[in-house]
């Protein structure tokens, strides 16, 4: 296969940043790659004035966030359009880490002719299950929702959207985050991993694959 093209889609509450480390390896080897900011990611993100310190929780659970809308349709559209562009160069590989696993697979299912390898980095890749089903499999077990779900900020029907306060200073939240993210980070590894995180997410988490 001739040197293709590596395109990395991210997963929940991240954004193209994440790969900047693979991204710099892959440069070294001679590799080609483009890390996609999904809509509403990035630089495209909302963060609010209330989301920085001294934070305004009660200011932060209602303000509005351009990620609402947003739908796993419109990510595989964004992700189809960055492969036909580099689908013109020669071979593409995508990847998707976590969330970015159904963005990707949606992708393969509507554009296969665009993608000649796809690469799943502990990716959701939802078959016999619908994907929040998944959440009670063994491999989520050490995991605590409560905790994870104390950080989260407003009511998600009435904003349309997840938001989460990665900046938060509650112990049982940041242990909760360390164990779901980067359990064998050091704790400044985790943090420093934790400030790339955006504070807003789409609710749209598509259902099987099929």
């Amino acid at each position: 296969m001739a040197d293709p093209t590596f395109v990395l889609v991210h997963g929940a509450f991240a954004n193209s940043f994440s790969f900047a480390p693979l991204q710099a390896e892959l440069g070294l080897l001679g590799r080609r790659s483009v890390a996609v900011d999904l809509p509403g990611h990035g630089f495209r993100a909302t963060f609010p004035a209330a989301y920085q310190a001294p934070q305004d929780l009660d200011a932060l659970a209602t303000i509005p966030g351009v990620i609402k809308g947003v739908t796993l349709d419109d990510n595989a559209r964004h992700v189809i359009g960055v492969l036909e562009r580099a689908k013109r160069n020669g071979p593409v590989i995508l990847l998707g880490h976590s969330r970015g696993g159904i963005t990707i697979t949606a992708v393969a299912n509507a554009r296969p002719d665009l993608i000649d390898r796809l690469v799943y980095v502990a990716a959701w890749c939802p078959v016999d299950l619908d994907v929040a089903d998944y959440h009670g499999e063994p491999e989520m077990a050490g995991v605590d929702p409560a905790a994870v779900g104390a950080a989260l900020v407003g009511d998600p029907a009435a904003l349309g959207l997840l938001r989460s306060n990665f900046r938060t200073a509650d112990p049982a939240a940041l242990a909760a985050f360390k164990g779901a993210f980067l359990a064998d980070g050091t704790d400044d590894e985790f943090r420093a991993f934790l400030n790339l995180f955006q504070p807003d997410e789409n609710l749209d988490v598509g259902g099987t694959a099929d």
